[in-house]
């Protein structure tokens, strides 16, 4: 094998199991059924390095309805359920370009956005989902014409959310602003996760005064991710998460390998250093939140 393919082959490698953390968290969001691992594979995996509840999250509603049926069947699973950001520009405009990397699709209009809102709402009323998301703005790929569809989605999502009680669960890409403003126009609901948090120290302080919780992933760990480690340092412990997103956003040292719940501990332990506490102080802090912040 040349060294060539060697390097390729490390790549798609899984990465090892990390040493177990000493008291036990949550992996605040994943996507199971993007994982190459069975759930139980994933789960079991997950709990042998203490990693013992997930929160599933679906993206649209092929995604909620498994999220919702997965938790159903795991005790350790508990579920999201939305339309992505940039899954309702797709259902009124259809992706006839294939601008989202998943596959052409057909215009519907407001009325289909409305059909798909209508069966999230009724999945968010589940007992098992516990969260409302990952739901919010993203203006990376979604150009100004969809921007209309994710505002409405966004705020159909903050509704839902606060009339059934669950968390809401946002995806923030280069939408900062709006985002804040949109869950200030719509009074935000009591239990608020921005997943992947994506902010600087100043957002983190906003954040901060509004009781919004900040969940990080493994993003937090890259060189280049300064402005996350700010943020973390100046976030109130009381609410913070930790997440891996999986399997994208891959902790260092092995970025750009597959990501899944059981490398939790890989991110604690960074969010530790960063902030200076040892990692059982933190874990405990981070179980807590999740728990609060999911209300399970």
């Amino acid at each position: 094998m040349s060294s060539n393919a060697g390097r390729n082959a490390d790549t798609s490698a899984a990465p090892p199991l990390p040493a177990p953390l000493g008291v036990p968290v949550a992996d605040s969001h994943t996507h199971l059924d993007m994982q190459t691992d069975t759930v139980e594979e994933a789960l079991a995996k997950a709990a042998s390095v203490g990693v013992t509840t997930v929160v599933q999250v679906g993206c649209d509603v092929r995604g909620s309805r498994w999220a919702a049926e997965t938790a159903a069947a795991h005790d350790s699973v508990h579920a999201a359920v939305a339309l992505h950001p940039n899954e309702a520009p797709r259902i009124v405009h259809g992706d006839p370009d294939n601008w989202s990397r998943q596959g052409a699709r057909r215009a519907g209009g407001a009325a289909a956005l409305d059909e798909a809102l209508a069966e999230i709402d009724r999945l968010a009323a589940l007992p098992h989902v516990k969260g409302v998301g990952e739901t919010g703005l993203d203006y990376f790929r979604t150009g100004p014409e969809g921007k209309e569809a994710q505002e409405y989605s966004f705020r159909a999502h903050v509704e839902m959310a606060k009339r059934h009680g669950k968390a809401l669960v946002i995806h923030d890409r280069d939408a900062h602003a709006d985002v804040l403003r949109v869950l200030k126009e719509e009074g935000a609901p009591e239990r608020t996760v921005f997943h992947c948090y994506s902010g600087d120290a100043e957002m983190a302080e906003i954040c901060a005064r509004a009781g919004y919780f900040m969940s990080f992933a493994g993003n937090v760990t890259f060189k280049n991710a300064q402005n996350l480690r700010d943020a973390l340092a100046v976030a109130p412990p009381e609410l913070l998460l930790v997440e891996t997103d999986a399997p994208f956003l891959t902790p260092a040292p092995y970025r750009g390998r597959p990501n899944a719940p059981y490398l939790v501990p890989v991110t604690v332990r960074a969010m530790a250093a960063v902030r200076g506490v040892g990692e059982d102080a933190l874990a405990t802090a981070l179980a807590a939140n999740t728990a609060r912040a999911f209300g399970c």
